[in-house]
């Protein structure tokens, strides 16, 4: 269960489109919007990770015509996300919209976003430390894993609605949106890598 936990918080704790998301939110619209969204994202990551353990995610995604579909669709989104992001201008606008991101979204985001299901794939597949008592073992690990992701995005939100009360200047901040835009990338890229 050690082993668990700890690649369980290092595979959380790297900045993913969820997290980064939430920063961008943060910064753009504050702490309110911002944890609805988040409260959107944590109901969708269990649900992801309900896919991943029940099969469903590996019978969809294995289909030849359905699987790339999803795969590119997803991948493009994320991209255009980065490229949004990076290309936001001197204001820090991870997402920009005048309406802030809600609850929805949340939920949607975690079902195109590849780093979950990889998270999800490596963490219910593997690291398995109650091989005779399996259904156990997997409430155990929904357990572990919303008592360590629900901190860790809490305290990507607080970074980013931070980040919006430093005001930081026009070149710092189209610098920031063009690290999250790279950092973005990379983790998609890293997520999709066979």
């Amino acid at each position: 269960m050690i082993s668990f936990t700890t690649a369980l918080f290092f595979l959380i704790v790297t900045p993913g489109v969820g997290v980064l998301t939430t920063a961008g939110i943060g910064a753009g619209f504050g702490a309110r919007p911002g944890l609805r969204f988040l409260i959107g994202l944590c109901v969708g990551t269990n649900i992801n990770a309900l896919l991943v353990v029940s099969g469903l995610a590996a019978v969809v995604l294995a289909q030849p015509l359905i699987g790339p579909i999803l795969l590119y669709a997803s991948i493009s989104y994320l991209l255009y996300l980065a490229f949004r992001i990076g290309w936001a201008g001197s204001r820090i606008a991870f997402i920009e919209q005048s309406k802030a991101p809600g609850l929805a979204n949340g939920i949607g985001l975690q079902f195109i976003n590849p780093k979950a299901y990889v998270v999800h794939t490596t963490l219910f597949g593997g690291f398995h430390f109650m091989a005779a008592a399996p259904l156990s073992e997997i409430a155990i690990k929904f357990v572990i894993i919303n008592l360590i992701w629900i901190p860790v995005h809490l305290a990507w939100l607080w970074a980013g609605v931070s980040l919006k009360r430093l005001e930081p200047s026009a070149r710092s901040q189209a610098m920031i949106n063009k690290s999250m835009a790279l950092a973005m990338v990379i983790v998609v890229v890293l997520a999709v890598m066979p």
